[in-house]
């Protein structure tokens, strides 16, 4: 595995991304990250790994802001992530078929961005984030923006910014509707952050092929018991896509 921080945001910004090798070498799948998360989270390192180990090259990056990303955090808003991500993907060769995993509001900048008809040719969704106003008022209902934090985490003051962005992308269902490419969805049953009801509503939108995995009993995060599931999953998804 090797890292690199040359690929850089329209505001100029470094990302800081991690490569992982594979002998698949006509694809290629890439990995992003939820609110207050960076690229080096356990869960998804573990997914990186378990994929790479099926021969599926990955890459793992932090959206600006984040983890050893440039940027300020408190710009982070999933519309500037999904500038983000188009910088990412316009690095990777046009002829590699493109895979694009995101984990909870990671999953809504990769619904927004296939529903515009980027350069993804498959979608996996973990713990997807649908219904930005509703977990706005969840998690941060009762937080003063540019006052308080997220989760009480210190790093990571809620911004105006990002309240005023969930707020008016509102929910991603609209886009979803319109992702035509294949699109796997996995949501843990128990998870307390972004209820499983979000990836149903997008599951039963969605036009292209599609697959929705319930995990009984996992959290927004799942589990390590859950990795290697998820991993399988995966695999036989983009299997199928790519073949």
């Amino acid at each position: 595995m090797s890292a690199t921080s040359q690929i850089r945001n329209r505001q100029g910004e470094g990302l800081d991304v991690a490569f992982h090798r594979g002998e698949k070498l006509n694809s290629i799948v890439v990995i992003g990250h939820g609110v207050t998360a960076n690229k080096d989270r356990p869960f998804l390192k573990a997914i990186a790994i378990g994929l790479s180990n099926k021969g599926w090259p990955c890459i793992r990056f932090s959206f600006s802001g984040n983890g050893e990303s440039e940027g300020r955090f408190e710009d982070s808003t999933i519309s500037k992530e999904v500038e983000d991500l188009a910088e990412i993907l316009r690095t990777i060769p046009q002829e590699k078929r493109v895979a694009y995993v995101g984990h909870s509001m990671g999953a809504a900048v990769g619904a927004i961005t296939a529903a515009k008809g980027m350069s993804i040719h498959s979608l996996i969704s973990l713990a997807g984030m649908v219904d930005t106003a509703g977990f706005l008022e969840r998690e941060f209902g009762d937080v003063v923006p540019d006052e308080g934090c997220m989760w009480d985490e210190p790093d990571c003051p809620l911004s105006q910014a990002y309240v005023d962005d969930l707020t008016q992308i509102k929910s991603v269902l609209p886009n979803a509707s319109e992702v035509m490419i294949p699109w796997l969805f996995i949501h843990g049953d128990a998870d307390d952050v972004v209820p499983i009801e979000d990836s149903r509503q997008a599951f039963a939108v969605a036009r292209g092929d599609k697959k929705l995995i319930e995990v009984p009993e996992a959290g927004h995060m799942f589990g390590e018991e859950n990795y290697q599931q998820i991993v399988n999953a995966i695999d036989a998804w983009l299997t199928k896509s790519f073949g």
